[in-house]
C-alpha cells in the first residue's frame, strides 16, 4: 500500500476541493506520483470535475468519482433517492485498488466528518479502514474554533493528535479572521496550524507554484505528507 490522505472538512465547503487540487497539483511538479479521488458526490461532480481537470492523463472522471447522486443532499440520502446504497468496503476496495498505481493517493471526503457518505458510515469510518492519514480543513471565519475542536474531538485520540489544520482564509481579512489562528493554536498547538492565503484564480497549478502558495504547500505538508 501506498500512502493514503484523507481531506475532510468541519462542514461542506469547508474548502476541501481547493486544498486537494492545490496538494494533487504541488505534488506533481515536486514529481510524487499522485492520484486525487471524490470518490463519493451528491449533488453533481464539479468537485470530481476539478480534481478530472488536474488528473486527466492519469485517471477518468469515473475513476476519481465512482459514486454520484444528483439530489444536493448528503451522500446517504442522495443515494437512497435514486434507490441506491454505498458500502464501506466498496470505497476502500477502489481506494485501494487506485492506491498500487501511485506514491500517494489524496481522498477528499464529502461535507464534514461526520457527515454520513453511505450505508453505516462517514469519513471517519473511512480513515479508519483505510488507515489513512488526515488533513482537517476549515474556513476562517467565525465559529472555526468550535468547529475545529469537535471536529478533533470526533477523531480517536491518536489520529486528532498528529492531524493538521488548514485554515483557509478569506478574500478579506477582518478582526475575526486575523484572531482566530492564535485563538485556535492555543488549543490545538501552533506546529499542527497552517494557513493557506485567499486567490482568485481557478487555475490550480498556478496558484500552487505562486510564491504565497507555494511556501505553504512546500515548507507544511511535503515536511509532514
Amino acid at each position: 500500500m501506498r500512502r493514503v490522505i484523507v481531506i475532510t472538512g468541519t462542514d461542506t465547503s469547508a474548502g476541501k476541493t481547493v486544498l486537494t487540487a492545490l496538494l494533487a497539483c504541488h505534488l506533481r511538479a515536486s514529481g510524487v506520483s499522485v492520484a486525487a479521488l471524490k470518490a463519493i458526490c451528491s449533488g453533481g461532480r464539479d468537485d470530481a470535475r476539478v480534481l478530472h481537470g488536474i488528473l486527466r492523463d492519469v485517471l477518468t472522471l469515473d475513476e476519481i468519482n465512482p459514486w454520484s447522486f444528483r439530489a444536493p443532499l448528503a451522500p446517504l440520502l442522495a443515494a437512497r433517492e435514486e434507490r441506491q446504497s454505498v458500502a464501506l468496503r466498496d470505497v476502500v476496495a477502489h481506494v485501494h485498488a487506485i492506491a498500487h498505481r501511485f506514491d500517494t493517493v489524496l481522498v477528499e471526503g464529502a461535507g464534514g466528518l461526520l457527515s454520513p457518505l453511505g450505508e453505516g458510515f462517514s469519513t471517519r469510518e473511512l480513515i479508519a479502514a483505510l488507515s489513512a492519514e488526515v488533513l482537517i480543513v476549515a474556513k476562517n471565519q467565525l465559529g472555526v474554533v468550535n468547529h475545529v475542536r469537535l471536529t478533533l474531538e470526533a477523531l480517536p485520540p491518536i489520529v486528532a493528535a498528529r492531524t493538521p489544520i488548514v485554515l483557509m482564509s478569506p478574500a478579506r481579512h477582518n478582526v475575526v479572521s486575523r484572531s482566530n489562528p492564535g485563538l485556535l493554536k492555543e488549543f490545538v498547538g501552533e506546529a499542527h496550524m497552517s494557513e493557506l492565503p485567499w486567490f482568485r484564480q481557478k487555475d490550480y497549478a498556478k496558484a500552487a507554484a505562486s510564491p504565497a502558495i507555494r511556501h505553504v504547500l512546500a515548507t507544511w505538508f511535503i515536511k509532514r505528507i
